[in-house]
């Protein structure tokens, strides 16, 4: 696929981008040359190869789901910069 400096003007009118006339040159070439490597990627027969998403065989562990006693309200608020009765105390930050 060939691209033009007119495909690479109108990419960046759409990501909002200025490009001097030397930086849309060098653009429009440096964004042709990866679209060659990836013409030539597709060229390769991966029917056998099976799709992944990482390259490393892992994965996260995960702990165990336990029910435990719920904290009460003096115990979530101990560590609270500012309370009101029984409730977090936050800055007002809508106008009326």
């Amino acid at each position: 696929m060939k691209i033009t400096k007119d495909d690479v003007k109108h990419v960046a009118e759409l990501a909002r981008i200025r490009f001097s006339d030397e930086e849309l040159l060098k653009f429009t070439e440096q964004l042709g040359n990866i679209l060659e490597y990836i013409e030539k990627i597709s060229e390769l027969d991966t029917k056998d190869v099976e799709p992944t998403y990482h390259v490393l065989d892992i994965s996260t562990p995960q702990r165990e789901d336990a029910v435990k006693p719920l904290l009460g309200s003096e115990e979530a608020l101990e560590n609270a910069p500012y309370r009101e009765e029984d409730y977090f105390a936050v800055p007002k930050f809508i106008e009326d």
